[in-house]
C-alpha cells in the first residue's frame, strides 16, 4: 500500500523561528517540504483574553507514518506553550509530487 501523504499546519511567532523549525523538520526527514507563509494574523483567546498576533504559517508536507515523530519534534522545537498542529489528508494531486513527498521522508516508492 502507498503511504498516505498529509499536510500539517502550524503557526509560529516570526520568520527566524519558522525557518529554524522548517530546516530541522526537513533535515531530520520528518517532512519533505515546509512552506513558510508570512503575513498571517491570528485572533484567539489565550490566558483569558483576546489576542491578535502576526504569525508565520508553516505548511508541512509529510506522510502519516511520520506524523507521531513530527508532532513530538515540533513540541520540542516550538517556542509556544501549545504549538498548533492541524493535519489534513491529501486525497489527490500530482502523483509524481506525492511520490517525491514520500521519498523525502524515507518512504520507499515503487521502482524507487
Amino acid at each position: 500500500m502507498t503511504e498516505q501523504v498529509i499536510v500539517g499546519l502550524s503557526t509560529c511567532p516570526d520568520e527566524a523561528t519558522g525557518k529554524r523549525i522548517a530546516e530541522a523538520l526537513v533535515s531530520e526527514r520528518l517532512a519533505t517540504c515546509v512552506n513558510r507563509v508570512a503575513g498571517c494574523a491570528s485572533t484567539y483567546f489565550w490566558d483569558g483574553r483576546l489576542q491578535d498576533d502576526a504569525e508565520i504559517l508553516l505548511i508541512i508536507k509529510t506522510t502519516a507514518a511520520r506524523l507521531a515523530e513530527l508532532a513530538a519534534r515540533l513540541n520540542v522545537l516550538h517556542p509556544y506553550e501549545l504549538p498548533e498542529l492541524i493535519v489534513l489528508p491529501v486525497t489527490g494531486g500530482n502523483e509524481r509530487y506525492l511520490q517525491w513527498v514520500r521519498s523525502g521522508v524515507g518512504e520507499q516508492t515503487e521502482g524507487g
